[in-house]
């Protein structure tokens, strides 16, 4: 593979840039490189941005409204868009529901969601993960029964990213009791505004309100929001989880993440040196460069396949370990570079406030990042399970 970039994708990058440049509230970009949130209204007004430039959906075919980027095109996006501090897009909707709509759903959900997805109408969270079915997630018991044109929906739901903000979520449902656990899955799309919704917070150890829990009692739901056949949801859930995984391994973060642990190392002093010059902090910093370059052409090679029209195997889960594990390791490094600015703040110091960063530039951020994204060898299925998953396809089996 020819990882050179050609004079085509080095003027793309510099259109790109020029874009950024000229369309990114620097107010947005300065609240991702300071570690701020930017709620719901901050997120809308980037999505809206990229809609109206026709970048919003670089990995969906032209067909639906994508970009018609190839590989290439999409990962130096990426790259440029962690580069600038630009804000991640929620990729509920985009990244995840929308290539199982288009590979599974109807002519019918397809016109009517998709442009939703893209206009912003629609704000999408996962029903996936319950208490006793993460990693194990076929073992899921929220439930739906049939009753005449309508399913009826009891139970929960955890761990539901931003749900606060959707109106509307992708689940995961058992709709045949009696069935093997895979076989009596189906997947549902639900209004959030149908009664016997609620929503419940889960605050995190840093104050922040992420993730929520999602109780569901008597909803009903029309039967046209089933996607696919009753009871193959969970040929579905696996199609839209090795995308999940692909997007996991967040290379442009990684990539923008070290070179900010590379700033911070130059600007820190250790013994009256940089820090970036001791020798056992140096070969960790090199050590993740050589990985993650490593990993860089892998995603490279996925996604050419996923292009392709080939849903991505076995290949997304070694990508989802690796890339975690080095977005972890470079957030360690930021922690041990930051030395006392590392300690996490209260989240009112953080979030919404004018007042100015806290510490030497590019210390901000890292106590939020270090701790939150140690749920990324955790969800999108466990590291642990990936393993497993790997193990069993390399070695003769079937995932």
């Amino acid at each position: 593979m020819d990882l050179s970039y050609t004079a085509e994708e080095q003027a793309f990058r510099q259109e790109v840039r020029s874009f950024l440049d000229e369309k990114l509230p620097k107010e947005m970009s300065d609240a991702v490189r300071e570690g701020r949130g930017l709620g719901k209204e901050g997120h809308d007004r980037w999505h809206a941005i990229l809609n109206e430039q026709g970048w919003l959906a670089p990995n969906w075919p032209q067909e639906f409204g994508g970009c018609g980027w190839n590989a290439v095109q999409r990962h130096i996006f990426e790259e440029e868009c962690c580069r600038a501090h630009a804000p991640r897009i929620v990729p509920f909707g985009l990244s995840m529901l929308a290539p199982v709509l288009q590979k599974f759903g109807s002519k019918e959900q397809q016109d009517y969601y998709l442009p939703k997805i893209l206009n912003g109408e629609h704000w999408w969270c996962q029903g996936y993960s319950e208490p006793g079915a993460g990693s194990d997630l076929a073992s899921l018991k929220t439930k739906a029964v049939r009753e005449g044109d309508h399913y009826i929906v009891n139970g929960q739901k955890t761990w539901t990213t931003l749900g606060q903000y959707a109106n509307w979520i992708f689940c995961l449902v058992r709709t045949d009791p009696d069935a093997k656990q895979q076989e009596g899955i189906s997947f549902l799309l639900i209004d959030m505004d149908t009664p016997g919704i609620e929503v419940r917070p889960i605050i995190l150890l840093d104050g922040t309100h992420e993730v929520n829990e999602v109780w569901f009692t008597d909803v009903k739901v029309p039967v046209e929001n089933l996607v696919g056949e009753e009871n193959k949801g969970w040929t579905y859930a696996k199609y839209l989880l090795t995308h999940e995984r692909t997007n996991i391994a967040g290379v442009g973060f990684s990539q923008a993440g070290l070179d900010a642990v590379k700033r911070l190392a130059r600007s820190q002093m250790h013994k009256g040196r940089p820090l970036i010059e001791n020798p056992y902090f140096a070969a960790r910093v090199a050590q993740a460069e050589i990985d993650l370059m490593a990993m860089s052409t892998t995603n490279l090679r996925i996604i050419s396949a996923a292009a392709s029209g080939q849903a991505p195997g076995v290949e997304s889960s070694m990508l989802k370990v690796k890339g975690t594990e080095i977005r972890q390791e470079i957030n360690d490094m930021a922690r041990r570079a930051a030395g006392v600015y590392a300690m996490p703040f209260a989240s009112e110091a953080v979030e919404g406030g004018n007042e100015p960063p806290i510490g030497p530039e590019g210390t901000a951020p890292v106590a939020a990042q270090y701790f939150n994204n140690r749920k990324l060898s955790i969800f999108g299925g466990s590291n642990e399970i990936q393993k497993n998953i790997i193990a069993k396809v390399k070695m003769g089996g079937r995932a």
